[in-house]
């Protein structure tokens, strides 16, 4: 069914109609890496799109420039709120008028179909359904104050293995059911301004084609079906092809101004290879865009404070103190009671080093990090001790060497000095910065052909130290003369693609200094790679380790200080190393020797708190052992008051997983994504995350919307809507359906927060459908003793599935139980329905 057009579509058309061909394909391509063309003659100005999945990052215009740092997706997606994703929405809309974006490249509605996806982080979780409707309330939020939402990456793309090559295979009732369900819902739901096409594939058995030409999936499902009027934007660099993408239904190539279109299509079009009217149909769709943002005609959006207010910043910290997930938390160690305290003992790589948001595109340069120190140290009373203990490193690289260790050869003063090379090897232009990190340097005009980093080294400190390089592309590495590293990588946007010019293999040597310490000449030549709409850069690092403490010195230290302290609070977790962009994790383990840490830790204090700071799964041996125990996610730069919220009782970690943690690695359904000849199988059809759980009879570490918060429930009643209510109705949300009147009463000690969840058994008839599926779920809160009422929708939707001969949703007669539950596993009511003729009636 499609929406009527908007009443001010005609107008637009003329003004489409107004612009020769060559024009019109000009506004089809990016103008740079974030910036749409303008087109003065019919009012357009440029619109401006930013990444922005944990925050907005801006368009890199001013380096110095940072922004509001909230928590990882999967953290929002714990807290199961919908006004909280909405206000959430709202505050990326106004960092974004801040920094000059109109459209956030946000939010991501693809699922956590392996728990080693690298961008897991990323996802708001395992479920379509609790998926798409967080992901609607983020877009409501953000559109409600004229910011484009972005919703991404349709469709299908769940895996950062070959990213850019692979297809996914999968029939198509699984594709209906499962990966297109969270985006048919937040189209049906919130009305997304543009939707972004994957860098994979697709292969549903009827097409196989990469997403930016799959034109059964672009035209006739997303802007046919699902009634999508805004454009499709390709993912960065994706576009391979010019008629293909162009007739498959793509709207926008970006970044530019290169790409496959331009000229190539103007081209295609005279040939009679692509129909005028698809591209007329682009630009319509583009200044549909901009009519939104306010970049067509008028003055344009509306100013907003140039700083962040304190309100902000208490939502960031609301939003990860609540969705922090209280797993165990044995005789009532939490909340801890301040007067009772004397010391604390903080511990582990990640309380010394927070993780607060994943590697990539995601990445925000925040406007300031409160550590977990920080944060404990401005809430306990000024009388207690807290120390700081980090019981072993869980990087496998090196940190940045530090500046001060670094000199420039020419003048010694601190820092690399690197001088821009031409053609012919000389020097055009040069600067010096104190940093060992070349990462992502890009200032240098088109001449420069090299860039050569030279340093001195300094290390003073008799012992081992370790160096390590790491560099992108071609280039050369020599210490005091010698060659110790070179690669010949002509590649160029594939480097950024892949997280190779951010993340490149290290190459380690030990350097040994006596007690008149050591000097070393270090030079570095790299080629400057083009990458296209990423610009031209080159990527180097120096990492340093002096000689220290081994881990099982630093874990014994650790433990002592434990011993030593009232309260133990032990912080775990992975790191940029592992949780990124670009690549997929290639294991569960927490990275070093972080077991050995928690387990010394809580054999040495019975009064043991330990805090995961990790954005996906990772697996916890100790589990059972720990007597208190909080998932903290990657919670953004208001982490350490978060936390200190938390273990003091004044906000109620009220979080629920919004995924599956495994018992161990055996037991994970999907294990990887890997490619297998570019093709990722999907063999596990309907059944993702706890649904596969429940159809393997497996028992996790914790299921599926677990989480205790500070008190208790008893679950009493349950009533179902008295009359027969159609299925039939034609919402994509599942419109019609059954209502559930839950009562329970807060039986525990505190005031509290309960997320009611309802999931849906249908009948096991021998058609392959899930045991149970999350079918609706809502939140109410109580005082100690008081009893309450939830209203839970249960829609239509939830009982139907896609019938592949008659591409259409059906509704299997036979009889339903819905159970009202805690989590997956922890169901406390049962009602039943009848599903009769394409009609439900509750079972009395």
């Amino acid at each position: 069914m499609s929406r009527p057009a908007l009443p001010d579509d005609t107008e637009l058309r003329d003004r489409v109609r107004g612009l020769d061909l060559d024009s019109k394909i000009r506004l089809l391509t990016g103008a740079d890496l974030w910036r749409l063309p303008a087109e003065p003659r019919i009012g357009l100005s440029a619109v401006t799109m930013s990444d922005g999945p944990q925050g907005v990052r801006g368009t890199g215009d001013d380096p110095a420039e940072a922004g509001l740092l909230a928590p990882a997706p999967s953290a929002l997606a714990a807290a199961w709120d919908t006004d909280l994703a909405e206000r959430l929405g709202e505050l990326f809309a106004t960092e974004a008028r801040r920094k000059g974006v109109d459209v956030v490249l946000a939010p991501v509605v693809n699922l956590q179909r392996t728990p080693v996806a690298g961008r897991h982080f990323e996802y708001f979780s395992e479920d379509p359904l609790l998926t798409g409707t967080l992901a609607a309330a983020v877009v409501r939020g953000l559109q409600s104050r004229g910011v484009g939402a972005c919703l991404k990456h349709f469709v299908a793309n769940d895996s950062e293995t070959d990213r850019t090559r692979y297809r996914a295979r999968l029939d198509e009732r699984t594709l209906r059911e499962v990966y297109l369900a969270p985006f048919e819902q937040v189209l049906a739901e919130a009305e997304p301004w543009s939707v972004m096409a994957a860098y994979s594939g697709l292969d549903d058995g009827t097409e196989s084609a990469p997403m930016t030409e799959n034109a059964r999936l672009l035209r006739e499902v997303l802007k046919g079906e699902f009634a999508f009027s805004g454009p499709v934007v390709s993912d960065w660099a994706a576009t391979r092809s010019t008629v293909a993408s162009a007739a498959g239904g793509l709207d926008l190539v970006m970044p530019g101004p290169d790409g496959p279109w331009g000229g190539a299509l103007a081209a295609a079009v005279r040939a009679g290879e692509v129909d005028e009217q698809l591209v007329d149909d682009k630009v319509l769709r583009l200044l549909r865009l901009a009519r939104h943002v306010g970049r067509l005609d008028g003055p344009g959006p509306a100013p907003v404070p140039a700083e962040p207010a304190e309100e902000e910043f208490r939502l960031l910290r609301d939003v990860a103190a609540r969705g922090t997930v209280l797993l165990r938390n044995e005789a009532d160690l939490l909340p801890l009671t301040p007067d009772g305290i004397r010391s604390v003992a903080l511990i582990g790589p990640n309380a010394v080093a927070p993780y607060l948001q994943g590697g990539g595109s995601a990445y925000v340069p925040a406007v300031r990090t409160v550590s977990f120190e920080e944060g404990l140290r401005a809430a306990l009373h000024e009388d207690v001790r807290l120390s700081v203990h980090r019981g072993g490193d869980a990087r496998l690289r090196l940190p940045y060497a530090s500046a001060e260790l670094l000199a420039d050869p020419d003048t010694g003063a601190t820092g690399v000095r690197a001088d821009h090379l031409d053609a012919d090897g000389n020097r055009i232009a040069g600067e010096v910065r104190a940093t060992g990190d070349w990462t992502t340097y890009d200032g240098f005009g088109s001449e420069t052909r090299r860039v050569l980093l030279r340093t001195v080294l300094t290390l003073t400190e008799p012992g081992t130290h370790r160096l390590e390089f790491g560099c992108a592309g071609r280039f050369s590495v020599n210490v005091d003369g010698e060659e110790v590293l070179a690669g010949d990588d002509g590649r160029g946007v594939e480097l950024v693609l892949e997280s190779s010019h951010n993340h490149p293999p290290l190459r380690g040597i030990g350097v040994e200094v006596g007690p008149e310490g050591r000097r070393l000449v270090l030079a570095l030549d790299l080629t400057v790679v083009d990458a296209g709409g990423y610009g031209r850069f080159v990527t180097a690092q120096l990492r340093h380790a002096p000689p220290g403490p081994t881990p099982y010195e630093e874990i014994a230290e650790a433990a002592a200080a434990a011993q030593a302290a009232d309260v133990a609070v032990v912080v775990v977790g992975t790191n940029e190393e592992v949780e990124s962009e670009g690549w997929d994790r290639t294991g569960l383990d927490l990275p070093g020797h972080q077991n050995d840490l928690v387990r010394k830790v809580i054999a040495a204090n019975p009064r043991t708190i330990v805090v995961v700071n990790a954005g996906a799964p990772v697996l916890l041996p100790w589990a059972d052992e720990a007597p208190a125990l909080l998932w903290a996610w990657l919670p953004g730069q208001e982490a350490g008051h978060a936390l200190a919220d938390v273990l003091l009782g004044r906000t109620e970690p009220s979080g629920r997983l919004p995924w599956t943690l495994p018992a161990s690695a055996e037991d994970v359904p999907v294990p990887d994504a890997v490619p297998r000849d570019g093709i990722v199988d999907y063999t596990e059809g309907v059944h993702v995350g706890h649904r596969a759980w429940d159809r393997a009879g497996l028992v996790p570490a914790f299921p599926f919307g677990h989480g205790l918060g500070w008190t208790r429930w008893t679950y009493e009643s349950v009533t179902l809507s008295p009359s027969p209510v159609s299925a039939n109705l034609p919402s994509p949300a599942g419109g019609d359906g059954l209502n559930l009147t839950v009562a329970l009463t807060n039986t525990g000690p505190w005031a509290g927060r309960e997320v009611v969840q309802v999931y849906l058994e249908p009948p096991q008839d021998g058609s392959d459908r899930p045991v149970r599926l999350l079918a609706g779920f809502a939140a109410v809160r109580a005082e100690p003793g008081a009893r309450v009422t939830a209203e839970v929708h249960v829609p239509a939707r939830a009982f139907r599935v896609w019938d592949s001969e008659a591409s259409a949703w059906r509704t299997p007669p036979g009889r339903y139980r819905l159970h009202v539950s805690r989590s997956s596993r922890d169901a406390r009511l049962t009602a039943e329905v009848t599903v009769d003729d394409g009609r439900l009636y509750p079972t009395v």
